[in-house]
C-alpha cells in the first residue's frame, strides 16, 4: 500500500473515530441529564409524600396552614353513624370542641350536623361536653346547623345547642328508641336443624335469633328500651326548654321536615353555616376543627382482631337511629 492510500485509511479511520466518540459523548450526556431530572422528580414525589403524610398523622397542621390569627367561627362535623370507631364518635367530636374552644379566636361554633343517629351512650357523652361548654363560656355560641338529615342520636347531641338551624328540606326529628333482629325459628324447623344450645344462667342466650322468643325477656328489653327513651326524652327537654311545642308524637319516633320541625319548635330557623357564621356570630371566616383520626391509628386499627364483636353486637343493637 502506498503513502497516499495509507493517510486515506488514517483520515477514514479518524473520521469514524470522531463520529463514534461525539455519539459516546452525547449518550452519557444524555443519560447525566435523564438521570438529573429522575433524581428530581424522585425528590419532587418524596416532598410531596412527606407532606401528604404528615397531614394524614397531623391533620390539624391542615387548617393551621395560612390560618393566622384572625377571629373566626369553628366547624365541627357531626357526620355519619355516632358509634365508636366510627369519625363521629364521642372522644373525637369533644376533643374537636375543646380544642376549638381553647383557640382565642374562636367566636362561636357550629356543628355541622348530618347524620341518622346511632349510640345513645356516645350521643349523651357529647351531649354533656356541649353543657359542660356552655355553662364554663356562657358567652361563647353554641349553634348546629342540619344539611340532610339529623335524626334521633344526632338530634339528641344538637339539643344541647344554643339554637339548631335547618333546610327547610332536612329530615329531624326521630326521638325514639330500637333494637333490632332477627328469628330463624320456623325456618329451621322446616329445614330440620336442630338447635343445641347450652347456658349458665337463664336469660344468658336472651334474643338468641334461632330459639323461640320469651314472652319475661321481651318484657325486660322493652323495659331497656323505655328507660333509655326517657332518657333521651329528658335531654331534649332540658336542651330546648319550653321552644318545644310538645304534640302527642313529638316523641313517637316520627321524622319531619326542616320546615315542619320549625313549625313546632323541634328547631329554631332555616339558616346555612355561612349565614350563622356571619349574621350570629359575627365572622365569615369558617376553621374546620374536626378531629381525623389520625394514619398511624388507622393502620394500627386496621391490624388488630375485631375480637369481642361478637360479645359486643346486643349493645350495638341498641341504637338511637
Amino acid at each position: 500500500m502506498d503513502n497516499q492510500n495509507k493517510a486515506e485509511v488514517i483520515r477514514e479511520s479518524g473520521w469514524e473515530r470522531e463520529v463514534i466518540e461525539k455519539l459516546a459523548l452525547a449518550a452519557v450526556t444524555e443519560q447525566t441529564r435523564a438521570r438529573r431530572w429522575g433524581v428530581f422528580f424522585k425528590s419532587l414525589m418524596f416532598v410531596y409524600l412527606i407532606a401528604v403524610f404528615g397531614l394524614a398523622v397531623y391533620p390539624k397542621l391542615s387548617k393551621d396552614i395560612g390560618g393566622g390569627s384572625k377571629d373566626h367561627t369553628a366547624v365541627i362535623d357531626v357526620v355519619g353513624m355516632i358509634a365508636e370507631g366510627q369519625p363521629a364518635n364521642a372522644d373525637s367530636i369533644i376533643g374537636s370542641l375543646r380544642d376549638a374552644v381553647k383557640d382565642k379566636h374562636t367566636k362561636g361554633i357550629i356543628l355541622h350536623a348530618n347524620s341518622p343517629g346511632g349510640s345513645p351512650v356516645q350521643s349523651s357523652y357529647i351531649y354533656d361536653e356541649i353543657r359542660k361548654i356552655k355553662k364554663e363560656y356562657p358567652s361563647l355560641p353554641i349553634y348546629a346547623v342540619v344539611s340532610d338529615i339529623c335524626a334521633s342520636g344526632c338530634y339528641f347531641v344538637v339539643s344541647a345547642s344554643d339554637k339548631i338551624f335547618v333546610n327547610p328540606s332536612s329530615l329531624v326529628g326521630s326521638i325514639g328508641v330500637l333494637m333490632d333482629g332477627f328469628g330463624f325459628v320456623d325456618v329451621m324447623q322446616k329445614l330440620g336443624v336442630e338447635r343445641r344450645l347450652l347456658t349458665a344462667g337463664a336469660h344468658k342466650a336472651m334474643l338468641d335469633p334461632f330459639s323461640p322468643s320469651k314472652e319475661d325477656e321481651t318484657k325486660y328489653i322493652q323495659g331497656l328500651l323505655d328507660q333509655v327513651h326517657q332518657q333521651f326524652i329528658g335531654a331534649v327537654k332540658a336542651g330546648r326548654g319550653d321552644r318545644l311545642k310538645e304534640t302527642p308524637d313529638m316523641f313517637s319516633g316520627l321524622v319531619w321536615t326542616g320546615e315542619e320541625s320549625v313549625k313546632q319548635g323541634i328547631v329554631d330557623g332555616v339558616g346555612n353555616q355561612d349565614y350563622v357564621a356571619k349574621e350570629l356570630i359575627g365572622t365569615d371566616k369558617l376553621v374546620d376543627f374536626s378531629r381525623q383520626e389520625h394514619f398511624l391509628d388507622k393502620i394500627a386499627g386496621k391490624l388488630g382482631a375485631s375480637f369481642g364483636q361478637a360479645i359486643g353486637s346486643m349493645a350495638q343493637d341498641l341504637s338511637l337511629r
